[in-house]
Protein backbone atom coordinates (compact mmCIF):
# COMPACT_ATOMS: atom_id res chain seq x y z
CA UNK A 1 0.00 0.00 0.00
CA UNK A 2 1.34 3.41 -0.98
CA UNK A 3 0.33 6.26 1.30
CA UNK A 4 0.99 9.93 0.52
CA UNK A 5 4.25 10.04 2.44
CA UNK A 6 5.68 7.06 0.57
CA UNK A 7 4.48 8.38 -2.77
CA UNK A 8 6.18 11.73 -2.13
CA UNK A 9 9.39 10.00 -1.07
CA UNK A 10 9.35 7.61 -4.03
CA UNK A 11 8.89 10.47 -6.48
CA UNK A 12 11.71 12.40 -4.79
CA UNK A 13 14.03 9.43 -5.21
CA UNK A 14 12.99 9.04 -8.86
CA UNK A 15 14.31 12.55 -9.44
CA UNK A 16 17.28 12.75 -7.10
CA UNK A 17 18.00 9.36 -5.58
CA UNK A 18 20.87 8.68 -8.00
CA UNK A 19 22.40 12.15 -8.03
CA UNK A 20 25.81 11.02 -9.26
CA UNK A 21 25.79 12.95 -12.51
CA UNK A 22 26.68 9.73 -14.36
CA UNK A 23 26.92 10.28 -18.10
CA UNK A 24 27.23 14.03 -17.64
CA UNK A 25 24.47 16.36 -18.87
CA UNK A 26 23.33 13.87 -21.53
CA UNK A 27 22.93 11.08 -18.98
CA UNK A 28 21.12 13.33 -16.53
CA UNK A 29 18.86 14.73 -19.26
CA UNK A 30 17.88 11.21 -20.32
CA UNK A 31 17.17 10.02 -16.78
CA UNK A 32 15.23 13.25 -16.10
CA UNK A 33 13.13 13.09 -19.30
CA UNK A 34 14.72 16.38 -20.34
CA UNK A 35 15.45 19.46 -18.27
CA UNK A 36 13.85 22.90 -18.57
CA UNK A 37 16.35 25.11 -20.38
CA UNK A 38 14.77 28.52 -20.98
CA UNK A 39 16.85 29.94 -18.09
CA UNK A 40 20.58 29.14 -18.28
CA UNK A 41 21.24 29.62 -14.57
CA UNK A 42 18.25 27.47 -13.66
CA UNK A 43 19.47 24.74 -16.01
CA UNK A 44 22.88 24.74 -14.34
CA UNK A 45 21.15 24.40 -10.97
CA UNK A 46 18.98 21.53 -12.23
CA UNK A 47 22.11 19.68 -13.33
CA UNK A 48 23.91 20.50 -10.09
CA UNK A 49 21.21 19.01 -7.82
CA UNK A 50 21.35 15.87 -9.99
CA UNK A 51 25.10 15.49 -9.60
CA UNK A 52 26.73 17.55 -12.37
CA UNK A 53 28.72 19.92 -10.17
CA UNK A 54 31.08 21.28 -12.84
CA UNK A 55 29.35 24.42 -14.10
CA UNK A 56 31.31 24.32 -17.35
CA UNK A 57 30.10 20.83 -18.20
CA UNK A 58 26.86 21.85 -19.98
CA UNK A 59 28.70 23.91 -22.58
CA UNK A 60 31.27 21.16 -23.09
CA UNK A 61 28.44 18.69 -23.66
CA UNK A 62 26.86 21.05 -26.21
CA UNK A 63 30.17 21.47 -28.04
CA UNK A 64 30.75 17.70 -28.06
CA UNK A 65 27.34 17.19 -29.69
CA UNK A 66 26.04 15.16 -26.74
CA UNK A 67 23.08 17.42 -25.95
CA UNK A 68 20.95 20.03 -27.68
CA UNK A 69 18.08 22.27 -26.65
CA UNK A 70 14.75 22.33 -28.44
CA UNK A 71 11.18 23.55 -28.00
CA UNK A 72 9.54 20.31 -26.95
CA UNK A 73 7.28 19.47 -23.97
CA UNK A 74 4.60 22.17 -23.55
CA UNK A 75 6.42 24.17 -26.23
CA UNK A 76 9.15 24.99 -23.70
CA UNK A 77 12.90 24.82 -24.23
CA UNK A 78 14.32 21.55 -22.90
CA UNK A 79 17.83 20.13 -22.75
CA UNK A 80 17.78 16.58 -24.17
CA UNK A 81 20.32 14.05 -25.44
CA UNK A 82 21.14 14.93 -29.05
CA UNK A 83 20.10 11.49 -30.28
CA UNK A 84 16.58 11.90 -28.86
CA UNK A 85 15.59 15.28 -30.22
CA UNK A 86 14.19 13.97 -33.53
CA UNK A 87 11.60 11.56 -32.11
CA UNK A 88 10.61 14.13 -29.49
CA UNK A 89 10.17 16.75 -32.18
CA UNK A 90 8.01 14.27 -34.07
CA UNK A 91 5.63 14.31 -31.10
CA UNK A 92 5.68 18.02 -30.35
CA UNK A 93 6.64 19.85 -33.54
CA UNK A 94 3.24 20.07 -35.23
CA UNK A 95 1.52 20.91 -31.94
CA UNK A 96 3.98 23.72 -31.28
CA UNK A 97 3.54 25.04 -34.82
CA UNK A 98 -0.22 25.23 -34.36
CA UNK A 99 0.10 26.85 -30.95
CA UNK A 100 2.23 29.71 -32.28
CA UNK A 101 0.34 30.42 -35.51
CA UNK A 102 -1.70 33.37 -34.30
CA UNK A 103 1.26 35.13 -32.70
CA UNK A 104 3.34 34.68 -35.85
CA UNK A 105 0.64 36.37 -37.91
CA UNK A 106 0.51 39.25 -35.43
CA UNK A 107 4.29 39.69 -35.82
CA UNK A 108 4.14 39.83 -39.61
CA UNK A 109 5.55 36.35 -40.11
CA UNK A 110 3.35 35.51 -43.08
CA UNK A 111 3.41 32.17 -44.88
CA UNK A 112 5.51 33.81 -47.60
CA UNK A 113 8.07 35.08 -45.10
CA UNK A 114 8.23 31.73 -43.33
CA UNK A 115 8.61 29.80 -46.57
CA UNK A 116 11.45 32.07 -47.70
CA UNK A 117 13.24 31.66 -44.37
CA UNK A 118 12.80 27.89 -44.38
CA UNK A 119 14.29 27.73 -47.86
CA UNK A 120 17.43 29.62 -46.81
CA UNK A 121 18.15 28.43 -43.27
CA UNK A 122 19.80 25.08 -44.19
CA UNK A 123 22.28 26.90 -46.41
CA UNK A 124 23.01 29.57 -43.80
CA UNK A 125 23.58 27.04 -41.03
CA UNK A 126 25.74 24.73 -43.14
CA UNK A 127 28.81 26.90 -42.55
CA UNK A 128 28.56 26.58 -38.76
CA UNK A 129 26.51 27.70 -35.74
CA UNK A 130 25.07 31.21 -35.80
CA UNK A 131 23.32 33.29 -33.17
CA UNK A 132 19.82 34.65 -33.61
CA UNK A 133 20.85 38.18 -34.56
CA UNK A 134 23.25 36.94 -37.23
CA UNK A 135 20.69 34.56 -38.69
CA UNK A 136 18.13 37.35 -38.95
CA UNK A 137 20.73 39.70 -40.46
CA UNK A 138 21.61 37.14 -43.13
CA UNK A 139 17.95 36.41 -43.89
CA UNK A 140 17.21 40.11 -44.28
CA UNK A 141 20.21 40.47 -46.57
CA UNK A 142 18.64 37.78 -48.77
CA UNK A 143 15.34 39.62 -48.91
CA UNK A 144 13.37 37.93 -46.11
CA UNK A 145 11.27 40.62 -44.42
CA UNK A 146 11.80 39.84 -40.73
CA UNK A 147 11.58 42.71 -38.24
CA UNK A 148 14.88 42.41 -36.33
CA UNK A 149 13.39 44.02 -33.22
CA UNK A 150 10.79 42.68 -30.82
CA UNK A 151 9.62 39.08 -30.77
CA UNK A 152 9.57 38.22 -34.47
CA UNK A 153 13.10 36.69 -34.56
CA UNK A 154 12.38 34.40 -31.61
CA UNK A 155 9.11 33.20 -33.13
CA UNK A 156 10.73 32.69 -36.53
CA UNK A 157 13.42 30.45 -35.04
CA UNK A 158 10.82 28.64 -32.94
CA UNK A 159 8.94 27.93 -36.17
CA UNK A 160 12.09 26.68 -37.86
CA UNK A 161 12.86 24.48 -34.87
CA UNK A 162 9.37 22.95 -34.95
CA UNK A 163 9.91 22.23 -38.65
CA UNK A 164 13.06 20.30 -37.76
CA UNK A 165 15.52 22.74 -39.32
CA UNK A 166 17.50 23.78 -36.28
CA UNK A 167 18.03 23.54 -32.54
CA UNK A 168 20.14 25.30 -29.95
CA UNK A 169 23.67 24.16 -29.28
CA UNK A 170 26.65 25.65 -27.51
CA UNK A 171 26.84 29.36 -26.68
CA UNK A 172 28.95 31.29 -29.15
CA UNK A 173 29.88 33.56 -26.25
CA UNK A 174 28.41 33.82 -22.73
CA UNK A 175 24.66 34.38 -22.97
CA UNK A 176 24.68 34.14 -26.77
CA UNK A 177 23.18 30.79 -27.82
CA UNK A 178 24.24 29.29 -31.11
CA UNK A 179 21.81 27.61 -33.50
CA UNK A 180 22.78 24.53 -35.50
CA UNK A 181 21.08 22.00 -37.79
CA UNK A 182 19.13 19.23 -36.11
CA UNK A 183 21.51 16.32 -35.41
CA UNK A 184 20.87 12.74 -36.56
CA UNK A 185 19.15 10.49 -34.05
CA UNK A 186 16.44 7.96 -33.33
CA UNK A 187 13.31 8.14 -35.46
CA UNK A 188 10.18 6.97 -33.65
CA UNK A 189 6.59 7.67 -34.62
CA UNK A 190 3.01 7.05 -33.53
CA UNK A 191 2.40 4.80 -30.56
CA UNK A 192 6.07 3.80 -30.47
CA UNK A 193 7.06 7.40 -29.77
CA UNK A 194 4.22 7.89 -27.29
CA UNK A 195 5.25 4.73 -25.44
CA UNK A 196 8.85 5.90 -25.21
CA UNK A 197 7.69 9.26 -23.85
CA UNK A 198 5.59 7.50 -21.19
CA UNK A 199 8.59 5.36 -20.20
CA UNK A 200 10.76 8.48 -19.95
CA UNK A 201 8.21 10.20 -17.75
CA UNK A 202 7.53 7.19 -15.53
CA UNK A 203 11.25 6.61 -14.99
CA UNK A 204 11.98 10.24 -14.13
CA UNK A 205 8.81 11.19 -12.21
CA UNK A 206 7.18 7.92 -11.15
CA UNK A 207 4.93 6.67 -9.83
CA UNK A 208 2.68 8.64 -12.16
CA UNK A 209 -0.61 8.38 -14.00
CA UNK A 210 -1.75 9.44 -17.49
CA UNK A 211 -3.05 12.73 -16.06
CA UNK A 212 0.48 13.60 -14.92
CA UNK A 213 1.93 12.79 -18.34
CA UNK A 214 -0.77 14.91 -20.01
CA UNK A 215 0.08 17.98 -17.93
CA UNK A 216 3.86 17.54 -18.14
CA UNK A 217 3.94 16.93 -21.88
CA UNK A 218 1.11 19.17 -23.02
CA UNK A 219 -0.15 16.42 -25.36
CA UNK A 220 -3.52 16.03 -23.66
CA UNK A 221 -5.19 13.19 -21.81
CA UNK A 222 -6.23 11.09 -24.81
CA UNK A 223 -2.66 10.89 -26.10
CA UNK A 224 -1.35 10.26 -22.57
CA UNK A 225 -3.69 7.31 -22.12
CA UNK A 226 -2.56 5.89 -25.45
CA UNK A 227 1.04 6.33 -24.35
CA UNK A 228 0.49 4.48 -21.07
CA UNK A 229 -1.38 1.67 -22.82
CA UNK A 230 1.52 1.14 -25.22
CA UNK A 231 4.40 1.58 -22.75
CA UNK A 232 4.35 -1.70 -20.82
CA UNK A 233 4.59 0.02 -17.44
CA UNK A 234 4.15 -1.64 -14.06
CA UNK A 235 1.28 -0.60 -11.77
CA UNK A 236 2.64 0.52 -8.41
CA UNK A 237 -0.80 1.44 -7.02
CA UNK A 238 -4.25 1.96 -8.56
CA UNK A 239 -3.77 4.47 -11.39
CA UNK A 240 -0.05 4.97 -10.71
CA UNK A 241 2.71 3.40 -12.78
CA UNK A 242 6.48 2.98 -12.83
CA UNK A 243 9.05 1.28 -14.99
CA UNK A 244 9.01 -2.50 -14.59
CA UNK A 245 11.22 -3.52 -11.71
CA UNK A 246 11.15 -0.14 -9.99
CA UNK A 247 10.86 -0.40 -6.21
CA UNK A 248 10.04 2.16 -3.52
CA UNK A 249 13.11 3.61 -1.83
CA UNK A 250 14.35 1.82 1.29
CA UNK A 251 14.06 3.56 4.67
CA UNK A 252 16.77 6.11 5.25
CA UNK A 253 17.51 9.71 6.10
CA UNK A 254 15.36 12.40 4.45
CA UNK A 255 16.39 13.38 0.93
CA UNK A 256 16.59 17.17 0.64
CA UNK A 257 17.34 19.51 -2.27
CA UNK A 258 17.39 23.25 -2.89
CA UNK A 259 15.82 23.36 -6.33
CA UNK A 260 16.28 26.23 -8.75
CA UNK A 261 13.67 28.06 -10.77
CA UNK A 262 11.61 25.95 -13.18
CA UNK A 263 12.93 22.64 -11.87
CA UNK A 264 11.12 19.80 -13.59
CA UNK A 265 10.28 18.22 -10.23
CA UNK A 266 7.75 21.05 -9.84
CA UNK A 267 6.34 20.69 -13.35
CA UNK A 268 5.81 16.99 -13.93
CA UNK A 269 2.50 16.27 -12.21
CA UNK A 270 -1.19 17.00 -12.61
CA UNK A 271 -1.00 19.37 -9.65
CA UNK A 272 1.26 20.17 -6.69
CA UNK A 273 -1.25 19.32 -3.96
CA UNK A 274 0.70 16.29 -2.79
CA UNK A 275 3.93 18.23 -2.39
CA UNK A 276 2.71 21.73 -1.48
CA UNK A 277 -0.02 23.01 0.82
CA UNK A 278 -2.46 25.12 -1.16
CA UNK A 279 -2.08 28.07 1.19
CA UNK A 280 1.56 28.30 0.07
CA UNK A 281 0.96 27.66 -3.65
CA UNK A 282 1.46 31.26 -4.77
CA UNK A 283 4.82 31.41 -3.03
CA UNK A 284 6.07 28.98 -5.66
CA UNK A 285 3.95 30.04 -8.62
CA UNK A 286 2.38 33.47 -8.26
CA UNK A 287 1.37 33.49 -11.94
CA UNK A 288 2.86 34.37 -15.27
CA UNK A 289 4.59 31.02 -15.61
CA UNK A 290 7.37 31.87 -13.14
CA UNK A 291 8.30 28.94 -10.86
CA UNK A 292 10.35 30.05 -7.87
CA UNK A 293 13.21 28.14 -6.18
CA UNK A 294 12.04 25.55 -3.66
CA UNK A 295 13.39 23.74 -0.63
CA UNK A 296 12.14 20.16 -0.92
CA UNK A 297 12.49 17.39 1.64
CA UNK A 298 11.25 13.86 0.87
CA UNK A 299 8.90 15.25 -1.75
CA UNK A 300 7.37 18.08 0.30
CA UNK A 301 8.02 21.73 -0.46
CA UNK A 302 8.86 23.33 2.88
CA UNK A 303 9.96 26.76 1.70
CA UNK A 304 12.03 28.66 -0.79
CA UNK A 305 15.61 29.93 -0.69
CA UNK A 306 17.87 32.68 -1.98
CA UNK A 307 21.56 33.42 -2.33
CA UNK A 308 22.79 36.04 0.11
CA UNK A 309 26.44 36.99 0.49
CA UNK A 310 27.46 33.94 -1.51
CA UNK A 311 25.52 31.56 0.76
CA UNK A 312 22.26 29.68 0.20
CA UNK A 313 19.73 30.97 2.71
CA UNK A 314 16.54 28.87 3.19
CA UNK A 315 13.20 30.53 3.94
CA UNK A 316 11.07 27.92 5.70
CA UNK A 317 7.29 28.25 5.85
CA UNK A 318 6.62 25.29 8.09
Amino acid sequence: MIDDALLRRWRMHSHFGDATGAGGPAGVARRSAGLQAQDAAALRRALLVRGVDDQGEPQRAYRAGEVVTGWLMRGTLHLVPAGDVRWLLGLFGERNLAGGARRRRELGLTEEVLAAAVGLLPELLAAGPLDRAELVRLLRARGVAVDPDGQAPAHLLGYAAARGLLCRGADLSPGRPGYRPLPPGRELAGDEALAELARWHAGAFGPVGPEDLAVWSGLGLTAARRAFAAAGLAEAAPGLFTLPGAEPPPPGPPLERLLGRYDTFLLGYRDRDLMLERRHAKRINAGGGVIRPALVRDGRILGTWRVEGGSEVPELWM
